[in-house]
């Protein structure tokens, strides 16, 4: 994939952490966009089509289980693989995620940026 196809949407409403990793992935060549809520990040969605996602779960306005039910029903996304990064470690969470959609699931405490960057250049 040539670096200038290389577009990731962060849906990460803690500020500090999503500057973090858009600093990250801007590092290996990606070009990021940020939302801080879901209502915001879908009206992104309708006119921007990242290669990929990266979408917390727990966020203002609307979660992340219901971004990724919007997701879902938008035919130019359907394709797109969605990461979810989250403090939700119930295995509950992480079903109704993949039953959602979402490809794969990380529980924030537990990997690195750098881990997440390399699992994000795997999926593409």
């Amino acid at each position: 994939m040539p670096d200038g196809a290389r577009k990731i949407m962060l849906i990460e409403d803690d500020r500090f952490l999503s500057s973090l990793m858009k600093a990250r992935f801007e590092k290996e060549g990606f070009t990021v966009l940020q939302e801080f809520d879901g209502e915001q990040a879908l009206e992104t969605l309708r006119s921007e089509t990242p290669n990929i996602v990266i979408l917390d779960l727990i966020m203002p306005k609307m979660s992340g289980f219901e971004v990724l039910r919007a997701i879902s029903l938008m035919p130019q996304m359907s394709k797109i693989p969605v990461v979810i990064l989250s403090n939700l470690a119930q295995d509950s969470d992480i079903e109704k995620a993949r039953q959602l959609g979402a490809r794969e699931y990380f529980v924030k405490v537990k990997v690195s940026i750098d881990d997440l960057v390399g699992r994000v250049e795997g999926l593409l």
